[in-house]
């Protein structure tokens, strides 16, 4: 199941945080990136994958928050289904969260 329009919210949502700008991914849907580095992206409005340091994942896969990757457990991604409207919010939370950490690794790295 997907909640129709849910890629166009969420693409929305996350254009408006500095610095973010989406393009086509290699693997299909939309890819949100900070200058090169992918903070997530959507497959259709069915599923998103997000990269997190292990740490991370691993507390949202514990906390029911997310699955692992669907092509690799393994890793640090995740994998998020869009089952409903309220998991749009959800999505767009678990993008922020990849978003800020992300954003503070760059600060670091120009300090």
């Amino acid at each position: 199941m997907s909640v129709h329009g849910a890629q166009a919210q969420i693409t929305q949502a996350i254009l408006a945080w500095e610095g973010v700008s989406a393009q086509s991914h290699r693997f299909g849907g939309t890819e949100y990136v900070i200058g090169k580095r992918e903070i997530g992206h959507i497959h259709g409005d069915h599923w998103l994958d997000i990269p997190f340091p292990t740490r991370v994942r691993d507390d949202l896969v514990e906390q029911g928050q997310a699955d692992p990757h669907h092509v690799l457990p393994d890793s640090g991604w995740i994998t998020f289904v869009i089952r409903n409207e309220q998991d749009v919010a959800k999505a767009v939370a678990l993008l922020k969260r990849s978003y800020d950490i992300a954003m503070r690794q760059k600060s670091r790295r120009s300090r």
